[in-house]
Order: structure tokens, then sequence, then C-alpha cells
């Protein structure tokens, strides 16, 4: 019997680091071919397979592909999309083993985060219902740093430097101009459920006075009168207040502060723009005049400041994820287990997908301040080796140098005209 080819796919939002994912799977690939065939690559994500979009790896070259290592972005695209149910008869559900099937694919590994691990598990059961022989592996990736199990996220540490680098610049800006200018400075970083992100950002306060000075956490209720009272104390003491939120923090009644009525295409509440409402909140109430920014895409895909600890753990779990296919493993994820804080030492785990599956890892409440306002010490000794390390990309003519693959098509072979995914 022919060797099985496999299929890859960049699942939900991308990551400075997840394309060091993509060269670490594609090359330690490339080393079993004895045991793998072809490695092809779903053009937007799983939609590629769905739509029988796909992308034959082999075509790119060595160079090309190692390039990915410093490369952000999704290489071969990525897209938000929900299997539903798990009844082998859901046309999606044939359309995938149909696609499979006809491209002899029997290793499907799948990157992503808490959906995209739930994605995974339900395909590895899907394989074993419809007799179709599937080898599935997840691996992590979320900037959010939500998934259990694992110690860490690969996409997070590289997100967690450029937050903290961000506030600590922005901070000393503020500081010149408080006398006369803006007073309070805002900035708003992704996180629907946990603060991992938030936190982060109170990596730059070093000693007292440094900011950020307040930091919202999705996980602490919103006390607005505890929140103006904190921005007042810190105006008087240093002349200004930064001040690092969460996109999800939330009512006292569990309502999004930044809820627009929008859902995505998990059924999630689309947030944004809850910056600018504490803002006007400060302005309103205490009189303050303030900036504020939101770091949207630009923390994701800031591969110029990724942390060499995330690029390395991220290239870690791509190669560790053929590996564990190879050894018989399926419907695991490979994790990182973290062996000690000082030195920072880290090794590769696994975990079965249904412990993984659409569960959240939020911030415990020891990592919170008492107040509700900012890290703890245990806070800081778990973030710091995260940001460790630089890893810059190759600059040219002084723009960060970047690659871009040729993505050719693989044949079809199946007949055209799959919609359901609209």
């Amino acid at each position: 019997m022919a060797k099985r080819n496999a299929f890859y796919a960049q699942s939900g939002g991308v990551t400075a680091v997840i394309n060091a994912t993509a060269c670490g799977l594609i090359e330690t690939a490339r080393r079993h071919r004895d045991r793998i065939g072809k490695v092809y690559a779903g053009r937007n994500g799983i939609l590629g397979a769905l739509r029988e979009e796909l992308i034959d790896t082999g075509k790119e070259s060595a160079a090309a592909i190692r390039a990915l290592r410093h490369t952000p972005g999704g290489a071969f695209g990525s897209a938000r999309y929900k299997l539903k149910g798990l009844e082998e008869s859901r046309p999606e559900y044939q359309r995938l083993i149909e696609v499979f099937r006809a491209h002899n694919i029997g290793y499907f590994f799948y990157n992503g985060g808490n959906d995209s691990q739930d994605t995974a598990h339900k395909v590895s059961q899907l394989g074993a219902k419809m007799g179709y022989p599937l080898t599935c592996i997840g691996i992590p990736k979320t900037i959010d740093n939500d998934l259990p199990i694992t110690d860490t996220c690969p996409g997070f540490g590289s997100v967690a430097k450029y937050v903290a680098t961000s506030i600590r610049e922005a901070a000393y800006d503020v500081a010149s101009m408080a006398e006369t200018s803006s007073k309070v400075f805002i900035l708003e970083v992704m996180g629907r459920h946990a603060g991992w992100i938030a936190a982060a950002a109170g990596l730059a306060c070093e000693a007292a006075g440094d900011a950020p000075h307040i930091i919202l956490f999705p996980e602490i209720a919103f006390d607005e009168a505890a929140f103006l009272a904190r921005v007042g104390k810190a105006v008087k003491q240093n002349g200004y207040c930064v001040i690092a939120v969460s996109e999800g923090i939330k009512t006292p009644d569990g309502v999004f502060l930044a809820e627009n009525g929008a859902r995505d295409a998990f059924g999630h509440a689309q947030l944004g723009g809850v910056a600018p409402r504490l803002a006007q909140l400060i302005k309103d109430r205490l009189g303050y005049k303030y900036h504020w920014a939101v770091a949207d895409y630009l923390q994701r895909s800031a591969r110029h400041l990724a942390a060499k600890t995330d690029v390395e753990q991220a290239y870690a779990v791509g190669k560790a994820a053929v590996e564990l296919a190879l050894k018989g493993h399926n419907a695991v994820m490979p994790t990182i287990v973290r062996v000690s804080d000082r030195p920072y030492r880290w090794t590769i785990g696994v975990a079965p997908l249904a412990k993984v599956a659409n569960v959240e890892k939020k911030m415990p409440r020891n990592f919170i301040s008492r107040d509700g306002f900012h890290i703890t010490a245990a806070c800081r000794r778990y973030l710091q080796p995260l940001i460790t390390g630089e890893d810059y990309p190759p600059f040219k003519n002084g723009l960060p140098r970047y690659v871009r693959l040729k993505n050719l098509a693989v044949a079809k072979k199946l007949a055209a005209g799959f919609e359901v995914w609209k």
C-alpha cells in the first residue's frame, strides 16, 4: 500500500509564530519520507478540506519552509469554522472523509485553540465511526493562553512581550507630556474570558510608580467606583495613569462592556471598543484628558519582537505532532511542560484531546492582586520566562524580510459544488 499523506490546517486567529509550528511539522515530516508521503495544507484552514482546496507543500523549497520559522501570519490561510455535532450523516463530515479518501490522507494535524482542538477531537471520532483509518493530532496555538494542561500556548509569549514592551514605551510618552496634555492612557488588548494578555502588561511594572498602574481582567467584575478611585489616586501619585484592559471585562451582572450584539462563526459575542468607553467614563467623571489605543492585530503579528522561547516552543510542538503520530498516538495534543522556573526549563508532554476540547484555562485568582487591579509575584514568576530571548527575523532595506509561499494547488479529484460552509 502507498504511503499515506498528511493534511495540516491552521485554524482561528493567527499568531507571530504559528508558521514556526508549520515549519517544525513540515521539516519533520520530510525527514520521515519513508513513512509519510506528501504533506498537504488546507487553503484557508479546514475549508481547504471541505472545498478540496489542498496545497502541496512539497513544491516549496527547503529554504522557503525554513523561512516560515520567522514569518508571521498564516502561510496557508486560516479560518474560523465550527463543525456541528458528530453525526456521520452530516454533509460536511461525509465530504471531509471523501476528500481524505480521495487523496490518501491518513494523518490530520489541526493547529489551533479551544474550538480547534474540539474539531480535531470530533474528526478523530469521525474516522472511527465511519471506518476510515485516520490519525488525528491537535497542535496548540492561541495568543489567549487559555488551553488547559499545557503550561503555555505557542503564540502567547510573543504577544506578552509585545504588550509589555508597548505599554512601557507608551508610558514614557505619556509621562513626558502629562503636565499639559493627556494624563490617562488606555491600551486595550485581546482576551475574551481569560486575562493572560492583560496580565502580561504587568511585567512592565518593575518598581513603585511604574506603568501600568491599573490592569482590568475578565476574571474580575468591573467595579466602576473602585476603578475611578484608583485612576484618581494614580494621577495624584504619579502625575498620570496608564491602564491595560482586556476586551472581555464584564459588569457585575456578567455583561461584556464592549459587546456590540454581533456573533462570530462559533457563536461568540463580537467584542471591541472597551478602551474608548473607559476613556469617556474617565473624562466625564474625573475630567482628565486621555488617549487610548487598541493593540488588535498588531499584538499577534509582531514577529519583529517575538520571544525566542515562544518561537522555540512553537517549532517544537509542530515537530512533536509528527513524532506522536508516527509512534501511534491518536486524538492527542502535544503540550509544553514546565520543568522549572529558575532556570526556566521545559519539555514536551502529551494530553488527550478529550480533556482539552472546549476547556478554557483562566487566570488563577492568586495571579491577580487582592484588589483586582494588578498581577502578583506568582504571576510574574510564571510569565517572565515566556517573554525571554530575542529571535529577530532577517531585515532588508530596513524592514523585516518574510516569505510568501507559492501555495500550489493539488489537482481536484472530486466533483465541485459543496457549499455547506457558506
